[in-house]
């Protein structure tokens, strides 16, 4: 018997954005941080941010723990507003300050073209930071905008360039 074989329409969706983000352990306390946030970021999807169409819970690995998810936004706008609203704003400001031993990343992929990544102390690399050169995350680099689309971000970063490396106070 042949497999039933289909695709999808997207035309509906034209500016589509997948991302795939994980947590990864790195040291003990990791586990802590692991726990303590993981199950946060798992509840607020349920509210369906304005531009979430599905959010799917994966497990890279499990030892070391490595948990994330893979989601599917409407547009890229929809999916930099939720960003900068509580709870997950304040989330990024607190994991900036200090990681609690675990690395943070995200891949994220446009229909109209494009690729983003941003890793945050993933060491050993994950996804395309395994093979495609490492970068610093500066200057135009700096945002999801900057890096895919070569222009300056719609919304202002949760934490700026200058607080982030240190040329300000916070």
């Amino acid at each position: 018997m042949r497999v039933n074989r289909t695709t999808v329409d997207l035309s509906e969706y034209p500016d589509l954005v997948v991302i795939y983000i994980g947590m990864r352990v790195r040291r003990p306390r990791g586990m802590l941080r692991l726990l303590g946030l993981g199950p946060k970021l798992y509840r607020s999807h349920k509210d369906r941010p304005d531009g979430l169409l599905l959010h799917e819970d994966l497990v890279w690995a499990l030892f070391p723990p490595h948990w994330g998810a893979r989601q599917y936004w409407r547009d890229l706008e929809s999916l930099e507003a939720w960003t900068r609203t509580a709870p997950h704003r304040d989330w990024w400001r607190e994991f900036l300050r200090d990681s609690g031993g675990t690395g943070f990343w995200h891949e994220a992929y446009f229909a109209r073209g494009g690729i983003d990544a941003m890793y945050d102390d993933m060491d050993p690399a994950t996804g395309l930071a395994r093979f495609a050169p490492v970068v610093a995350s500066r200057g135009q680099r700096f945002s999801t905008r900057g890096r895919v689309q070569g222009r300056p971000a719609g919304v202002e970063p949760v934490v700026s360039e200058n607080v982030y490396y240190g040329s300000e106070s916070e």
